[in-house]
């Protein structure tokens, strides 16, 4: 088999704010102007003055925004409709899958069911300069898991300027009991910095810490669970069937909007979201050709001939224990991912 070569390609959290119904994302959003400098920042005696990342209202407007605009693509599978509202590793996830429905299903979404999200409860840290962000806390009409009740929507979202629109760059659906108590300093959350030395694993080793599990199960600071330990052997069951061959190659991702973000929360822990890519090759026996459905198919390049690898983004939201944990400092809260775009060969 050839070796895979790839291209480069709370529950009263703080401020939290009661929000008007809007509709999150299927599986496979009134500005108060502050008096900012040129770079966002204000100086006070020559420091640059920590400010809310957003306001009640602008934040009840972002996530109005990125509602409309979500509805309008998934109603038309049209990519452009909402490509200005999503960003980062969601924004990938959500960009490829219309793209996929825009050339299996053209005349539109016939099972189009208009997102709502409602009993909004905002997150917001402090931040000097750019980019600032913000997490929206919501309840949805579209649960993942329809038997599980009280799910939640957890979004971020980001901001890279004072001219620039509100994005959504991550997604996570939780239990109502899996999002975490927030800290707050002076009526704020308070965010975390990507190399602190106060938690378990800093936000920035997360994505690196997680490939080499998956790739090597290397013991390491995750804790056992369906997204650790169970998919890690979920994926040796699948790597050797008759006739078919299946490699896994897992990428950090954390430039840009896919950068880690993460809130302390009240254990004095953190809760942060991060991001990962992966690739899926599957080889076919001599003579045979791997099986490509339509979804992917619509995002295929070059011809499938006895091999096919698909890329796929992992979006993912952790608890991380405070520094000094010995054992099981990071749990996967949530996973969201879907496959961004395949190669035939």
């Amino acid at each position: 088999m050839r070796r895979l070569r790839l291209r480069r390609a709370p529950r009263r959290p703080v401020e939290r704010f009661a929000a008007r119904p809007v509709r999150a994302l299927a599986a496979t959003a009134a500005t108060t102007v502050l008096a900012l400098t040129a770079s966002g920042c204000v100086t006070v005696h020559g420091e640059t003055a920590l400010l809310p990342a957003v306001t009640t209202s602008e934040a009840s407007q972002a996530l109005a925004d990125f509602t409309a605009a979500y509805n309008r693509a998934d109603k038309a599978n049209d990519p452009a409709l909402d490509s200005d509202r999503v960003t980062g590793p969601l924004g990938a996830i959500n960009q490829a899958g219309l793209r996929s429905r825009a050339v299996t299903s053209p005349g539109g979404n016939p099972d189009h069911r208009a997102l709502e999200l409602s009993d909004a409860r905002f997150v917001v840290p402090r931040k000097a300069g750019w980019p600032r962000w913000f997490v929206a806390d919501t309840d949805s009409n579209h649960d993942v898991d329809e038997g599980r009740a009280d799910q939640r929507w957890v979004l971020a979202f980001v901001r890279n300027g004072p001219d620039e629109l509100w994005e959504v760059a991550h997604l996570v659906v939780l239990s109502a009991q899996a999002v975490p108590e927030f800290a707050e300093e002076e009526g704020y959350a308070v965010p975390v910095a990507a190399d602190t030395d106060a938690l378990a694993v800093a936000p920035g080793d997360l994505g690196a810490e997680y490939v080499a599990y998956l790739q090597e199960g290397k013991p390491g600071p995750y804790a056992a669970g369906p997204h650790t330990s169970l998919w890690r052997e979920q994926r040796q069951k699948t790597a050797k069937r008759p006739g078919l061959a299946t490699q896994y190659i897992d990428r950090v991702a954390d430039q840009g909007d896919f950068a880690p973000l993460g809130l302390r929360t009240k254990d004095g822990g953190a809760f942060v979201f991060f991001a990962t890519r992966y690739f899926e090759r599957q080889t076919a026996a001599q003579g045979y050709r791997p099986k490509v459905g339509p979804d992917v198919k619509a995002l295929l390049t070059g011809e499938v001939k006895n091999t096919v690898t698909k890329e796929w983004v992992s979006n993912l939201a952790v608890l991380v224990k405070p520094a000094g944990t010995d054992r099981d400092g990071v749990t996967i809260a949530g996973r969201l991912q879907g496959v961004v775009g395949a190669e035939g060969s």
